[in-house]
């Protein structure tokens, strides 16, 4: 399958490692990867504060880099931004768009998926061949609960880890309290729902907490680094390409 990629904002910016590894494990799979370079933000951040008529370039471009016939299906580490092509982008079309963007947008939204969507509901595989001897829980992230609905894939592709010892995560559906913006026009509040998260991932004696979403890693890790709790928090493609011979710490040395 010829997949193309989407990196994400944060992807970009702060969290490349997520993006190169969701590329090692379906490049492992067989697949072909395409990334289109003119790729840009898809608007979330501007739709999720209320600003709906300003990211129609951006929803306009996403579809025409990632709108080509030849991409059989679209990519992105990112439950947020996979939620936001699927819905937000359609919202944006029909309000504010012309005909052509319309089209476009339904034609990449039908081809569009998160991660563990499509390694298990499009590529059918949920052992990847992955090896992590590692104490993990999950933290399911709000959009990909919600929105996406991924429901258990991603605990199917984390069960098939070899090596791994998968804890559940205390009332692992809460919210972290990141939100985007949110955590910061509403700190006292995204603060409160942190402490609650990061008291139920302490509890589990993890030394992994994952997660299909790096912003909502980036706040919970943050929470984590602040108590010297000793847990580290990884993406949950990071996990995935991690092998026997290739295990996660030469994985990310190698991606330097």
């Amino acid at each position: 399958m010829r997949i193309g990629l989407f990196a994400t904002c944060l992807g970009d910016t702060l969290f490349p490692d997520a993006v190169k590894a969701t590329a090692i494990v379906l490049s492992r799979l067989g697949h072909e990867l395409v990334f289109p370079p003119e790729q840009t933000c898809c608007g979330q951040m501007h739709v999720n504060t209320g600003y709906q008529r300003e990211p129609v370039p951006l929803v306009r471009n996403f579809a025409e880099q990632f709108g080509d016939s030849a991409i059989d299906a679209v990519v992105m580490p990112s439950g947020s931004c996979a939620g936001s092509v699927r819905h937000q982008h359609e919202i944006i079309a029909e309000r504010y768009g012309d005909r052509a963007l319309r089209s476009g947008v339904a034609r990449v939204k039908a081809k569009t998926y998160e991660l563990s969507e499509l390694l298990v509901d499009v590529l059918g595989t949920v052992d990847v061949g992955a090896y992590f001897p590692h104490r993990v829980t999950y933290h399911p992230t709000c959009h990909s609960l919600r929105m996406l609905h991924v429901g258990e894939k991603p605990l199917q592709l984390l069960r098939a880890v070899e090596g791994i010892d998968l804890v559940e995560l205390p009332e692992a559906d809460a919210c972290c309290g990141f939100g985007g913006t949110f955590a910061v026009k509403n700190a006292d509040t995204s603060t409160a729902m942190l402490q609650d998260k990061i008291t139920h991932v302490t509890a589990t004696g993890a030394a992994v907490c994952t997660a299909g979403d790096s912003s909502c890693l980036m706040h919970i890790g943050g929470g984590l680094s602040r108590i010297k709790s000793g847990t580290r928090t990884l993406h949950l493609a990071q996990i995935l390409a991690a092998t026997r011979t290739t295990p996660y710490d030469a994985l990310t040395e190698a991606a330097r």
